[in-house]
C-alpha cells in the first residue's frame, strides 16, 4: 500500500499529537545535551590545556634544579676528586650545596647527594644534613640505573611514600608523606664520564594547588598520570602512586590524535572524560578530568520541562496548518507525478502550462525545460551520432565477404602447414582473427581481453613487416582483462603510430601498452610509442578539439582513428571519459584514456 504526502503528513502530525511529551522531551533534551557537551568538552579542553602547561613548566623547573650544581665550580671540583681528597673543605662545599639547592623550594622535602669518586652520599631531610655515608649499590636502584645506561639528564618516580636514601636521613612515622622523587645524574661535561646522583623529594602540594584549580571537588575527577598509568596525582587520594588499569584510560591511549573527549558508562561511571596529552619532556603523561552526566544535563532537565508546554501548543498549531498546506500542496505533485510517469514510458512531453508561482511552480517549468532539453540532446546527440557510426562500420564490413576470406585463410594456412611455413600459417591466423573480430557485427561490448588480443594479432603482423627495427609491449593488470569496453578502440591509435609517428630514419619502432585499474572505479589505458612525436603548437590544438568534442578533427593531426575512438566514448561515457595526448622535445607520442570500469550495454543499439 502506498501513502500520499496528504496522508503521510496527516497520519504522522496525528500520531505526533498522541505522544507529544515523549517527542518534546526526547528532542528538546537531545539538542540542549548536545549544546551543554560541546561547550563543556571546548570549555573544559582549554581549562585542562592551560593547566598542563603550567604542571609541565612546574615539573620542568623542578627537574632543571640540579643544573645549577654546574654553574659552582668548586662544588664540580669535589664531584671530580671526591671528599677524601680533602675532607673538611670539600664537605663544607658538599653542605653549602645542599642547603642551597633545599632551600630553593618550599616543596622539596628530602635531597640525596652521591659522589661517585669514592661511593659517598650526603642527604638534607627538613634542612638536616646528615653526615657522610659509603653507597656501595646504589645501581641496585633501577632509577640510577636507568640513568646510568641512558643519556636521559634525569627521571621522575612517581609518588611513593618517602623513605631514607641509604638510611642517612632520620624520618619519623608520623612525617612519611608521598612524595615525587626526581633523580638526576651528574656527568663531566662535556665528557660522558659519571660524577654523581641527585635526588630531590617534594611533596605534593604545588601539583595539588594547580590540580585544585582545574576541577570542582566532589562533583569532578581530576586524574595525572604518567607514561607508565601511575597516578601522580587525583582528586581522589587513595588513587595516588597506584597504576590506573581502568577501561576508560585503556580506550584514551587508543583514540585517534587530536581527540579530546570521550563518552564513557560503565558500572562505576557514566558521563564525559576530556583528556590532554603533555607534550615537550612529559609527552606520554595524561591529564583527564571526568564529569558525570547528572551534573552534566541537570540544567537541561530544567529546560526540558520549560518547553513541554510550548510545544503542545506548536504542535496543535502545526496540525491544522499542515491539513490546509497539504491540501494545496499535494494538488500540483499529483500532476507532475503523472507526467513523470509519461516520461518512464518514452513520451517526453507535459500536459501542464503552469504549476503555480511557488517552489513547486518552479519545479514544474524546471521539468519541461528538462524535457525539451532531452528531447534536443536524444535528436541531436543520440540518435545522429549512434546512426552516423553504425553506418560506418556496416559500410566498412559490408566491403568484404566474410565467409569467402575465412575459407581463403583456411585454404592458405592448410597450404602453408603442409609446405612446413610455420610462420606464415602464423601470420594468417593472426589476420584472419583480425578480419573475424573487426567484421563481428553482433557485440559492439566487448572485454577488454578481447580488445587486447585484437591489437596483438595486429601488433604480430607489424612485427613480421618489420622486422628487427619494430618491438611492442603489453602491460595488461590481471584485474582489468574482465572490464566491459566499446569495440575497436586500440587498433585505430597503434595504427596512428605507424602512420604519422614512425619515421624512415627512425632506427628501432617502439610501442607500449599499459592498461591499470585507478582508484577501483575506473580503467587507465595508455599507449605510447617513440615516433617523430608533434610539436607543440599542433599537440595544443589537437588537444583544444578534443577538449572542444567538435566534429572537424584536422586528420593530419589526430587522424580518423583517435576521432572516432573520442566520439564513440563520449556516446557511451557522456562526461565521464577523459582522453589526453602528450608529446616531448626528444620525440614520441603518447594517448591516454581513463573511462569506468561499468558500462550501461543499452546506451547503444547497433
Amino acid at each position: 500500500m502506498q501513502w500520499g504526502i496528504r496522508t503521510k503528513l496527516i497520519i504522522t502530525l496525528m500520531a505526533v499529537i498522541i505522544l507529544p511529551f515523549g517527542i518534546a522531551i526526547t528532542i528538546t533534551y537531545y539538542q540542549t545535551t548536545k549544546s551543554i557537551n560541546d561547550r563543556f568538552v571546548s570549555t573544559n579542553h582549554d581549562l585542562i590545556v592551560k593547566g598542563e602547561a603550567e604542571l609541565s613548566t612546574y615539573l620542568e623547573d623542578v627537574a632543571q634544579m640540579s643544573t645549577v650544581l654546574y654553574r659552582y665550580t668548586p662544588f664540580m671540583s669535589v664531584m671530580r676528586v671526591g671528599i677524601s681528597d680533602n675532607l673538611s673543605s670539600n664537605e663544607e662545599e658538599v653542605r653549602r650545596m645542599l642547603a642551597y639547592t633545599f632551600n630553593s623550594r618550599p616543596e622539596v622535602e628530602q635531597m640525596l647527594l652521591y659522589i661517585n669518586k669514592g661511593k659517598d652520599s650526603y642527604t638534607n631531610y627538613h634542612s638536616r644534613i646528615s653526615g657522610r655515608g659509603k653507597y656501595e649499590s646504589i645501581l641496585s636502584n633501577p632509577f640510577y640505573a636507568r640513568l646510568s645506561r641512558s643519556h636521559d639528564f634525569s627521571v621522575i618516580e612517581p609518588p611513593h611514600e618517602i623513605y631514607s636514601y641509604n638510611n642517612l636521613s632520620v624520618i619519623p612515622n608520623s612525617e612519611k608523606g608521598q612524595v615525587l622523587s626526581f633523580h638526576t645524574i651528574i656527568r663531566d661535561v662535556p665528557l660522558e664520564t659519571i660524577l654523581g646522583f641527585v635526588s630531590i623529594d617534594i611533596n605534593l602540594s604545588k601539583i595539588r594547588d594547580i590540580s585544585g584549580r582545574l576541577y570542582t571537588d566532589g562533583v569532578e575527577d581530576l586524574y595525572i598520570m604518567n607514561e607508565n598509568g601511575v597516578v601522580v596525582y587525583s582528586s581522589k587520594n587513595d588513587q595516588i602512586g597506584k597504576v590506573n588499569k581502568d577501561a576508560w584510560f585503556k580506550q584514551i591511549k587508543k583514540e585517534p590524535k587530536g581527540n579530546k573527549s570521550l563518552d564513557w558508562k560503565d558500572e562505576r561511571f557514566s558521563g564525559v572524560i576530556v583528556y590532554q596529552k603533555f607534550s615537550d619532556s612529559f609527552k606520554n603523561w595524561y591529564i583527564v578530568k571526568r564529569i558525570p552526566y547528572d551534573v552534566l544535563y541537570q540544567g537541561a532537565r530544567q529546560t526540558v520541562f520549560t518547553n513541554i508546554i510550548i510545544v503542545i501548543i506548536t504542535l496543535i498549531i502545526v496540525l491544522f496548518a499542515t491539513m490546509f498546506i497539504s491540501l494545496r500542496l499535494t494538488a500540483p505533485i499529483k500532476v507532475l507525478i503523472a507526467n513523470m510517469k509519461k516520461v518512464e514510458k518514452g513520451v517526453f512531453e507535459a500536459d501542464f502550462e503552469s504549476l503555480g508561482n511557488d517552489e513547486i511552480g518552479m519545479l514544474g517549468r524546471h521539468f519541461k525545460l528538462m524535457i525539451s532539453k532531452i528531447n534536443e540532446l536524444i535528436e541531436r546527440e543520440y540518435k545522429l551520432e549512434i546512426e552516423n557510426k553504425s553506418s560506418q562500420l556496416r559500410v566498412l564490413q559490408s566491403q568484404i565477404n566474410p565467409h569467402f576470406l575465412y575459407n581463403a585463410f583456411q585454404s592458405i594456412g592448410t597450404l602453408a602447414l603442409k609446405l612446413k611455413a610455420v610462420q606464415v600459417y602464423s601470420l594468417l591466423n593472426s589476420l584472419s582473427n583480425i578480419m573475424r573480430y573487426s567484421m563481428n557485427m553482433k557485440d559492439d561490448i566487448v572485454p577488454f581481453l578481447a580488445e587486447v588480443n585484437h591489437v596483438k594479432s595486429y601488433l604480430n603482423l607489424q612485427k613480421q613487416r618489420f622486422d628487427e627495427q619494430f618491438e611492442f609491449e603489453l602491460n595488461i593488470e590481471k584485474s582489468v582483462e574482465e572490464v566491459l569496453v566499446p569495440k575497436m578502440i586500440l587498433q585505430p591509435i597503434v595504427e596512428n603510430c605507424f602512420k604519422h609517428g614512425f619515421d624512415q630514419q627512425l632506427e628501432k619502432a617502439t610501442i607500449v601498452i599499459t592498461a591499470r585499474g585507478e582508484h577501483d572505479h575506473h580503467l587507465c589505458i595508455s599507449i605510447k610509442d617513440n615516433g617523430v612525436g608533434v610539436n607543440d603548437h599542433d599537440l595544443e590544438q589537437l588537444r583544444r578539439e578534443l577538449s572542444d568534442g567538435g566534429s572537424d578533427l584536422n586528420q593530419k593531426s589526430a587522424g580518423i582513428g583517435l576521432k572516432n575512438i573520442y566520439d564513440r566514448l563520449r556516446i557511451y561515457y557522456s562526461n565521464q571519459v577523459e582522453m589526453d595526448v602528450y608529446s616531448s622535445k626528444e620525440g614520441g607520442f603518447t594517448v591516454t584514456i581513463i573511462i569506468p570500469k561499468d558500462i550501461h550495454n543499452e546506451v547503444v543499439h547497433p
